[in-house]
């Protein structure tokens, strides 16, 4: 059985030196005393470089950290987690997400026959979906490639054909609809044509709420619009080929219920970014993202960079107390990794019971958000400076630009390396208005350039990030029950607000149907 990390002899002594210490840390004091701090709380991963320096902890405070993961058992949890076992506890199910993104052939010590098998399906259906990928890239008459979905099967994808712009083949468009507000649809359906149009249907059990109301409705935009050969429009992506075959959709590419849906990317759910990257560079972004998997699995705890990102994380909401973090990527091709590393982080560890049930004593996932920078700081940074709560913030720079505007790069890395200097430095005024207390925590990550393996070792890094983070708090990352509630009463009240009928609805909600159909009645 593994400890929790409450529950390691670690913990008392961390809440102890957190009273001694950590409070009242400061960090142009500590960099003053130690001329190696820099050295020794940033390294090099692959693809990724991190400063960490910047953070409201020591020597002292890492290495207890270290010891309660020792402790926790978390390489034991790690190994568990490669070798296939059914880690996701309350589904009964393994977290094979590696395995998506390992070469042909490679084997651990320790795979089982259920994990070699799976390697060779992963294989298979990779295979097969590059090559429709490449059909499609060399279609001249299809012009815009349209993904439905929603969650894993949207966020990812969709941040990822936006961050690889620079890799993108020219002649398509790529378009992602996933909200069940019909706006977003008719946005994109009034700007393609049905002749020029591949429909990417996103859905494991093809019943998905918002991605099959969606798809309805783009399937009888297609018709009614005058299209013709469905299966050649519409591409599923699913495992129940039997309902979109009924669809009139007959290529399918299937996943397992191994992959979570925010750790699917890897999978068939990637064919918008391997369309738009091409299967060489598909093969890229899995490569980066196997590097950093390997180094997760054998670098020793404290030359680990998931796991050196998840104690500081654990440090500061567990014993500082942060509630947040902030993600600014000074790139503009990364606008859309905050919404990404929220769904990862938040859906995976936003959890206030253990494995076994019990509720938990601590806090667990903080709250992600952010925007890229510069725009930030012209935003929120406010906050992040002269607010009266600290927030934790995480800076994510890229050395190399993709254009030949040499000058706005420049200016743009110049701003990101001046936001974290005056976070920590402050500046001191007799004007209260002009003051900067300092002292602001910060970390920085480095991309090199942005490519297809650099941005799936970058993502490969968050996700054992998270699933560390969890499995010191002891719970199970890849389960997400807390989305149910919801889908499921929206299910009662949608003829609700046909009918009115209000009937055992509390005073709140009742009030609002019935607003709400007064309003549709109204409208019409």
């Amino acid at each position: 059985m593994h400890l929790r990390c409450d529950e390691t002899p670690q913990w008392p002594l961390l809440q102890a030196h957190c009273d001694a210490a950590g409070r009242s840390f400061d960090l142009r004091q500590a960099f003053a005393a130690d001329a190696e701090r820099f050295a020794h709380f940033s390294q090099q991963a692959p693809y990724v470089f991190a400063d960490l320096s910047k953070n409201l902890w020591d020597r002292q405070a890492e290495a207890l950290l270290l010891d309660m993961a020792r402790a926790c058992r978390l390489e034991q949890s790690r190994d568990a987690m490669f070798a296939g076992q059914a880690i996701n506890t309350t589904e009964g199910r393994a977290a094979l997400h590696t395995l998506l993104r390992r070469p042909r052939g490679v084997a651990l010590a320790g795979d089982e026959g259920f994990v070699a098998q799976a390697l060779q399906e992963v294989h298979a259906t990779l295979d097969a979906m590059l090559d429709f990928a490449e059909q499609v890239r060399a279609d001249a008459r299809i012009t815009d490639i349209v993904n439905i979905g929603i969650g894993g099967s949207d966020l990812g994808p969709h941040m990822a054909v936006r961050a690889l712009e620079a890799y993108q083949i020219p002649g398509k468009r790529f378009h992602f609809v996933s909200n069940i507000d019909g706006h977003e649809l008719a946005s994109v359906l009034n700007s393609v044509r049905p002749e020029g149009t591949l429909f990417i249907v996103a859905s494991k059990t093809f019943t998905t709420l918002e991605t099959m109301t969606n798809a309805r409705s783009a399937l009888d935009w297609f018709t009614a619009q005058g299209g013709r050969d469905v299966a050649r429009h519409f591409v599923a992506l699913t495992a129940n080929v039997a309902k979109a075959a009924e669809w009139g959709m007959t290529t399918t590419f299937g996943f397992w219920d191994w992959v979570g849906g925010r750790y699917s990317l890897w999978s068939a759910i990637g064919l918008p970014i391997a369309i738009a990257i091409g299967a060489a560079g598909f093969r890229q972004f899995l490569a980066g993202a196997h590097a950093m998997d390997e180094h997760f699995r054998t670098a020793p705890l404290a030359a680990n960079l998931p796991v050196r990102l998840a104690l500081l994380d654990l440090w500061y909401r567990n014993f500082l107390g942060f509630t947040s973090r902030c993600i600014a990527p000074y790139h503009a091709r990364l606008q859309r990794l905050p919404a990404y590393l929220q769904q990862l982080e938040m859906e995976s560890n936003g959890k206030r019971v253990d494995h076994e049930g019990r509720t938990l004593p601590m806090a667990t996932a903080p709250v992600l958000w952010g925007e890229p920078g510069s725009n930030g700081q012209h935003a929120f940074f406010q906050l992040l400076h002269q607010g009266p709560d600290v927030q934790a913030l995480e800076i994510l720079a890229v050395r190399d630009c993709a254009h030949g505007l040499v000058g706005h790069h420049e200016m743009l890395l110049a701003s990101a390396l001046a936001q974290a200097q005056a976070l920590m430095q402050g500046r001191a005024s007799d004007c209260g208005h002009r003051h900067f207390p300092g002292n602001r925590p910060s970390s920085f990550l480095l991309l090199d350039a942005l490519t297809p393996a650099s941005l799936g070792a970058l993502l490969a890094l968050q996700e054992h990030r998270v699933f560390t983070s969890g499995s010191l708090w002891g719970i199970n990352s890849f389960d997400q029950w807390g989305v149910e509630l919801g889908k499921q009463l929206a299910q009662d009240l949608q003829p609700r607000l046909q009918s009115g009928d209000v009937t055992g609805l509390d005073a709140s909600t009742a009030g609002l149907v019935q607003r709400l159909k007064k309003l549709g009645s109204d409208s019409n």
